[in-house]
């Protein structure tokens, strides 16, 4: 199927590892123009190299932290002047919090900084050149809304989710759509090291919990972003869509 991304722009963000370097590499193979965004140098640099010898074009990077306001409105900025414009933008970056009932402040803080806030500054930053150019595509990166103990991170998930139901509400007139996508167990330094740290806990839980039976790939994420951000899912907005497998709600 033909996309129609030639020429389209991209920045992604979380584009170091797991999900954000999968997003990147299909965005990129579609022929989208593709920026990349994360605190980590060394590993964005490996992942513009790596897309270049298997696309030919290599990813711009944009280093920084989005939980910093100053650093959004940078990243925004930069990568916006690089690439002329910014049609497409995927709010990867986020991570787990498991939390204490009696956590501080600063624990949920952190959460929401980096789970929901860097998502909402960075798309406060694009939007009005969207707005002006009555196209655009945004496409966030959630997460279950079936917690079984307390977790900062869900909460956040849970504001980007009715935040970017909201906006899509607002902006839908306006050739721009608001999308976020729900991963279930995607094949990832979190997941395989944190989440499901030995093959055997691995087994048990798909054998348990996930029909489709194998965890999922960065990529698998990576083609239904591709698809949220091309014109011909024009009439797909405010939706949270699963990628999971068919896990089954009480497993996240």
């Amino acid at each position: 199927m033909e996309l129609h991304l030639k020429g389209r722009t991209a920045l992604i963000t979380g584009a170091s590892s797991g999900i954000g370097v999968g997003v990147a590499r299909i965005l990129a193979s579609e022929g989208a123009r593709v920026a990349i965004t994360a605190r980590r140098d060394n590993e964005l640099e490996q992942t513009a190299s790596q897309i270049a010898a298997s696309i030919g074009q290599a990813p711009i990077v944009v280093s920084g932290d989005i939980t910093e306001p100053t650093d959004v409105a940078r990243i925004a900025a930069e990568s916006a002047t690089a690439l002329g414009h910014i049609d497409i933008l995927v709010n990867c970056a986020g991570a787990s919090r498991p939390t204490e009932p009696s956590a501080s402040d600063d624990h949920w803080d952190e959460a929401f900084a980096l789970n929901f806030s860097a998502a909402r500054r960075l798309t406060q930053a694009i939007l009005p050149e969207m707005r002006a150019r009555h196209w655009g595509r945004v496409i966030n990166l959630s997460g279950s809304m079936e917690p079984r103990s307390l977790n900062a991170a869900t909460a956040a998930k849970a504001a980007l989710h009715l935040w970017a139901k909201g906006l899509s509400c607002d902006v839908a007139d306006e050739g721009i759509t608001i999308n976020t996508i729900a991963p279930g167990r995607i094949n990832s330094n979190q997941v395989l090291n944190r989440l499901h740290p030995t093959d055997k806990s691995r087994q048990e839980f798909i054998f348990r919990n996930i029909p489709i039976g194998y965890f999922g790939e960065p990529e698998d994420i990576g083609h239904l972003v591709a698809f949220l951000a091309s014109p011909l899912a024009r009439y797909i907005t405010g939706a949270v869509i699963p990628v999971d497998g068919g896990m089954h709600f009480f497993a996240h």
